[in-house]
């Protein structure tokens, strides 16, 4: 399970919410929150500096293109920089199709098609 750093857990809640994810889980130290087959994890790290973030994730899943555009459609923008944004969904050269998303604290979640 990824275990992410969050610096606010209701900034965190509402972001990932607004794309699918549920509360699994919440107290002052610790939230899951879970879309699916899909659980995150997140410990409190208020003090964390989005830009200088180096947490990342790799989330594989069946529909790539799914998740992607119910992220897209939350209003994450496809961005070369800011915080939270996209990088399009395409075919990588170690061979599968991927995109990415950096969230609100600068975690880069990989989105990943599940190899079939």
């Amino acid at each position: 399970m990824p275990n992410l750093p969050s610096r606010d857990f209701d900034a965190t809640e509402a972001f990932y919410g607004a794309f699918g994810f549920a509360r699994g889980f919440r107290d002052e130290g610790w939230m899951i929150l879970v879309r699916g087959d899909l659980q995150l994890e997140f410990f409190p790290h208020p003090e964390l500096d989005p830009r200088a973030s180096s947490f990342m994730c790799c989330l594989r899943v069946g529909d790539v293109d799914e998740l992607y555009a119910a992220v897209r459609d939350a209003g994450v923008p496809e961005a070369t920089a800011g915080m939270p944004r996209l990088h399009a969904v395409r075919m990588q050269e170690w061979g599968l199709r991927a995109g990415y998303l950096v969230d609100l604290d600068g975690t880069q979640l990989a989105l990943i098609e599940q190899a079939g």
